[in-house]
């Protein structure tokens, strides 16, 4: 299945990059794209991310592939206030990355996000968003531990002409399966920085770091990517192609680079 899926984003890349090169960014292309850049945006979008790692165990041999389909949705509850509904889905294909356990393939854990946030930014332009954060177990055998967590998130950031600039960061701690799967207590924080271009064209840099406070270790990837807002029909799509390095992974983690491409369904009021 590995290989499979290995030949199907392949093949996903090239079709894509057909579509680019034939479709062409409609009327507003722009806006949707800075809206992209804002995790919290009065925008409802369905990406598909496909991720690509190696270099996990003793012998940097295992290697993961995995799709996360991240929904977005956000609510009106007053004249001045959203929440923005934010679902992380994890289908996972790996092989080598537990020792001695070969491949495996399913899903992870569901991670469900609420962020409570102004419709207006501040005086200032400060646009923030802050809320609950659950871990689902929703996991498959041996993909993660299959366990309950709760936390809060938040996010905070500032568009100022073609450029965005913020964090998004959540913690996680462990409500269930701790006497099977041990204690979870894990931060998460992701910088970024985009700039987009009156083409639709954006230009980005994050990273995605973890901090396990139970086993004091890191996880630091630096993600680079460039992405370009089109229509398909009058369907408005985004498509993204980046590249990831792991600058700190723990004992036997991802090491080296790794690839990222993503197509975002877009649906403006």
């Amino acid at each position: 299945m590995f290989n499979q899926l290995k030949v199907s984003a392949l093949v996903c890349g090239l079709l894509c990059a057909a579509s680019l090169a034939s479709a062409q960014s409609g009327g507003g292309g722009a806006d949707l794209a800075k809206k992209l850049s804002n995790p919290v945006a009065d925008l409802i979008s369905v990406p598909f991310q496909y991720n690509y790692n190696n270099g996990y165990g003793a012998d940097g041999e295992g290697q993961q592939s995995y799709v996360n389909v991240q929904p977005v949705i956000p609510i009106s509850i007053s004249p001045n206030w959203n929440v923005i509904s934010r679902t992380i889905i994890p289908l996972i294909d790996q092989d080598g990355v537990i020792p001695g356990m070969g491949s495996q393939s399913g899903v992870g854990n569901i991670t469900q996000s609420f962020f409570f946030s102004p419709k207006a930014p501040t005086k200032g332009g400060l646009v923030w968003g802050v809320g609950p954060v659950i871990q689902l177990p929703t996991a498959s055998d041996d993909l993660a531990p299959d366990q309950w967590a709760l936390g809060i998130t938040g996010v905070a950031l500032k568009q100022s002409g073609p450029w965005t600039i913020g964090a998004l960061g959540n913690h996680l701690w462990s409500v269930s399966g701790e006497d099977e799967y041990g204690k979870l207590s894990a931060t998460f924080l992701q910088p970024f920085l985009s700039y987009t271009t009156p083409k639709a064209t954006s230009f980005s840099i994050n990273t995605e770091s973890i901090y396990n406070w139970e086993t004091e270790e890191w996880s630091v990837p630096i993600n680079i990517a460039v992405a370009q807002v089109v229509k398909i029909g009058k369907q408005p799509v985004q498509f993204s192609l980046g590249a990831r390095y792991w600058a700190k992974s723990p004992q036997d983690g991802p090491d080296g680079w790794g690839a990222r491409f993503q197509v975002t369904l877009l649906f403006p009021k």
